[in-house]
This record gives structure tokens, C-alpha cells and sequence, in this order.
């Protein structure tokens, strides 16, 4: 993983838990496998516990590691290091995917329902006027009651925001090519096509992969779709979205976005979106951040412990899902 980054991820408790279940030397991190240190690991390693800036796992590494037989990625995608040798190889592979999708939904759910709310217009209003005035005749037709979110993509993440929205007296649409309109509806929403969704939704929220063919899945025609004073969440990729179109839309001021992802990953300074009203540019921290670290390291624990007893992973990537996750 990148260095730095142990110290943070892996709390003591889990430090703990670690050296209990395998032979391994806690101040060995790993950020280049041509090292002699790391060479001399590789000899032996039959787990490579894995996060952020792991470097490839390639034909060269594998051959350097005989007795590797499992990567436990105590992160979310694993796309970025795991190879096609390593499936070739037979290398079972685990992914804490599912406990990073965990945060990211939460911060979804918060801005959709401070979206629905309009917080960012209140604040303002109240700001400029540093008075009491009317509220319910100023921001009439505001709220969650019965509003309607479209979320894009049954991934991890789009999942967990829908049973986390169940509760709310929102209307809920999904668009995802890969889920059955009784599955979507076993989900607590109406699969519909992505132009309906757009179209349709006072909240439009993205959790597709990025693909090459989800580049700029939400094009210009698609966001001029989108109702007036309607907000566009993006918690996925900035390339699913055509950056240029949207930020025409926001400097018109004709829709709103809560943007935790860009094209670039750090906008240029010069960028409008850092100082538009209707915008909420946040710095890609929706995933893991902090203490929230420490769930993905327990996680990647919680499946060594299960490799030890000789028991599948709870949480296995498999090569033939790989193309179409995050």
C-alpha cells in the first residue's frame, strides 16, 4: 500500500487481530516489490493483505511469489493492482469494497435529502437577510415529502442508498441495464430507463462504474432532461459525467450539484465550480476518511480469519464480474 497509509488504516485492535492469525512483520509495508525487503517477503507470502497504491500484482511478481494464494484488498476496487495473471494463477482475491460503499452512501443520503431541503439556498438566504422573514412563503414547494430521487447503477453503494431511503416518503427510480424490474422493486424502487429517470427525478444521483461505456453516461441531452432547480449528486466518477455540459447548466443556475468527483480528481483554480452558489464541491472524501479507515482494515481481518479455517471468502471478486465493477 502507499506509505503512510498502514498506520492510519489499521488500528492497534486490528494490529492485533493480524498477528494472531498469520507470520507477518507489522513494520513491513510495501510499496514496491522490487525491493530486496520486499522480495524477501514475496519468497514466503502465501496472503498479500493489500490497500491504496498497492503496485501491480504481474506475471514478474507472481513468478517472485510461489506460495502466494490469496490478496485480501482492504479497500474498494481491486482493478488497479490484481492482473490477469493473478486469475490465471488461480489467486483467490477479497475485496472491503463493501465496507467503503458504506460511507459513500451515507453522504449520498445526506445530500439528497439536504438537496430536496434546498440547505444550500436557505443558508444563503439567511445569510444575506440576517433577519427573520416568511420561511413558508419564501421556499414554498421545498422538502422530501414526496419528491423523487433516481439513482443510477445497483452497485454496492446504490444499493445500500436505496435501503437506506426506504424509510423516507420519497419516490425512488432506478436505472441499472443489469437489474430486473422485480429486482429493482425487491429494492424499494421502479426501474426505469435512464432518460426517464432524468426527466423525471428532483434528485439524481450516480453509482454506475466507470466503463468506457459509462464515459459521459450523463450527457448534455441528458442533463438538459433534467427538470428545473433539479440536483445532480456524483459520488462515482467525474467521467461519467460531460463536465463541460454540467457546468454550463450550473453556471446558469438552471440545476444544482453535489459533486464529490470531478474531471480532473483537483478542478483547475480557476474553476466556477468552487464558488457557485448551487454547488457543493467536495474534495473526493465520501468514501472512507478517518476512523471510517478502520472498518476496511477489520474487514480484510474478518476474511484472513476465514482463510485460516479453511472457509471461502465472504467477500469474493470474481474475473467475470471484474468488467462491469468499479
Amino acid at each position: 500500500m502507499e506509505p503512510g497509509l498502514a498506520g492510519r488504516l489499521i488500528d492497534a485492535g486490528t494490529m492485533a487481530r493480524l498477528t494472531d492469525l498469520a507470520e507477518l512483520q507489522p513494520a513491513l509495508v510495501v510499496d514496491d516489490f522490487t525491493t530486496p525487503e520486499a522480495a524477501a517477503a514475496l519468497r514466503d507470502a502465501e496472503v498479500i493483505v493489500s490497500s491504496w497504491g498497492c503496485p501491480l500484482l504481474d506475471e514478474a511478481v507472481l513468478a517472485a511469489a510461489p506460495n502466494l494464494r490469496a490478496v485480501i484488498h482492504a479497500a474498494g476496487s481491486v482493478k488497479h493492482h490484481v492482473t490477469d495473471a493473478c486469475w490465471e494463477r488461480g489467486i483467490a482475491v477479497t475485496s472491503a469494497a463493501w465496507a467503503n460503499a458504506l460511507p459513500v452512501a451515507e453522504f449520498t443520503v445526506a445530500a439528497v435529502l439536504f438537496s430536496n431541503k434546498q440547505v444550500l439556498r436557505l443558508r444563503d438566504g439567511y445569510r444575506e437577510r440576517r433577519a427573520d422573514y416568511h420561511r413558508q412563503a419564501a421556499f414554498d414547494g421545498i422538502g422530501n415529502y414526496r419528491r423523487t430521487v433516481g439513482i443510477i447503477g445497483a452497485s454496492r453503494i446504490g444499493r445500500r442508498v436505496l435501503d437506506l431511503l426506504r424509510p423516507y416518503d420519497l419516490d425512488l427510480l432506478l436505472h441499472d441495464p443489469y437489474t430486473a424490474a422485480d429486482e429493482a422493486a425487491a429494492l424499494g424502487a421502479r426501474s426505469v430507463g435512464l432518460d426517464e429517470l432524468c426527466s423525471t427525478a428532483d434528485v439524481v444521483s450516480i453509482h454506475a462504474p466507470e466503463l468506457p461505456e459509462t464515459r459521459h453516461l450523463i450527457d448534455g441531452r441528458r442533463l438538459a432532461l433534467m427538470r428545473d432547480g433539479a440536483t445532480l449528486v456524483n459520488t462515482a466518477r467525474g467521467s461519467l459525467v460531460d463536465q463541460d455540459a454540467l457546468t454550463a447548466e450550473l453556471v446558469a443556475g438552471r440545476l444544482d450539484a453535489v459533486l464529490d468527483v470531478t474531471t480532473p480528481d483537483v478542478l483547475p483554480a480557476g474553476s466556477p465550480l468552487y464558488d457557485l452558489p448551487n454547488v457543493l464541491l467536495t474534495p473526493h472524501v465520501a468514501g472512507s476518511l478517518g476512523g471510517e479507515l478502520h472498518r476496511m482494515a477489520a474487514a480484510a481481518a474478518d476474511e484472513l480469519a476465514r482463510y485460516t479455517e479453511g472457509l471461502p471468502f465472504a467477500h469474493p471478486v470474481r474475473p467475470e464480474e471484474v468488467h462491469r465493477t468499479a
